[in-house]
């Protein structure tokens, strides 16, 4: 693992050639950062990347249930509390769903974190992938503003003196980043795991923590150039960024991929909790 504050990263230049290319530029930048990465599942060789999910058996220590939305459709979402805790880690899944495994994750933060209330949320209203084809399929059908109103009627249920911080991985490491964002003053911690940048900087000095980003180097989507970009925006927003690499693959992290590297999955998500811990407490 490797440690890079945001100086560190060498900027790679960007040359204005006018033109068609020009023009290309300015259509890539109207698209969300959730429309980039909902388009790479029809990129050549992305699906491939995410090996489908190895069966993961967990024994809840939470529960399901139901919070109600702006748009009146309520929304899932996976509990587990301690009576009287005020801090909370907001769980955001893969692209595969609110599956076993991010169950697991959700159990092992509360496990580990102390007094902490876990919530794992729901972006999929339900819907689970076994398979990369349908995996895509959900991601690129996600709808942004249905996210949007599952992640700030969460927020919105939480105490008004919560600390929130939030972590997730692939599609859910860009929404954690998002949610940090949404939850406003109570946000004091935010980890991504290999997910899209926000690359908005006005939006990104709303920000009201630093963000501990792990980035395996080998992706090739979430790549140098992505990372790059994210550290120079993040140092115009004046916000801290802490960037840990590792010679991996995407998905790395997670024991129900065939990526997995344990080594460097345990040194992840140790550096994360260490991360987690100081800030919740």
């Amino acid at each position: 693992m490797k440690k890079i504050a945001m100086s560190a990263l060498v900027m790679i230049g960007l040359i204005a050639c006018g033109g068609p290319k020009e023009e290309k530029k300015a259509d890539e930048e109207k698209k969300t950062d959730t429309e980039a990465f909902s388009e790479l599942a029809d990129e050549e060789g992305f699906a491939e990347k995410h090996d489908e999910p190895l069966e993961i058996e967990v024994y809840a220590l939470g529960e399901m249930r139901k919070v109600a939305t702006a748009n009146g459709e309520d929304a899932n979402i996976y509990v587990v509390e301690k009576e009287g805790a005020t801090n909370y880690v907001l769980v955001l899944h893969e692209w595969w769903g609110l599956n076993n495994h991010i169950i697991g994750e959700a159990d092992k933060l509360y496990d580990k974190l102390g007094n902490v209330n876990i919530i794992a949320l729901d972006l999929y209203d339900g819907k689970m992938a076994t398979d990369r084809e349908t995996a895509g399929k959900y991601m690129q059908g996600a709808d942004e503003n249905r996210i949007n109103d599952i992640v700030m009627s969460t927020i919105n249920q939480l105490p008004a003196d919560a600390k929130v911080a939030t972590i997730g991985w692939c599609f859910g490491g860009g929404w954690s980043l998002k949610t940090a964002l949404a939850a406003g003053d109570k946000t004091v911690a935010t980890v991504m795991y290999y997910g899209m940048p926000v690359e908005d900087i006005e939006k990104l000095k709303e920000l009201n923590s630093d963000v501990l980003f792990v980035w395996p180097i080998q992706d090739q989507w979430i790549n140098e150039e992505v990372v790059t970009k994210f550290t120079a925006n993040m140092k115009a927003a004046e916000k801290q960024l802490d960037v840990l690499t590792f010679d991996a693959d995407h998905a790395f992290a997670n024991p129900s991929s065939e990526k997995f590297i344990e080594t460097a999955a345990q040194e992840a998500n140790a550096a994360a909790l260490a991360y987690l811990k100081e800030r919740l407490k």
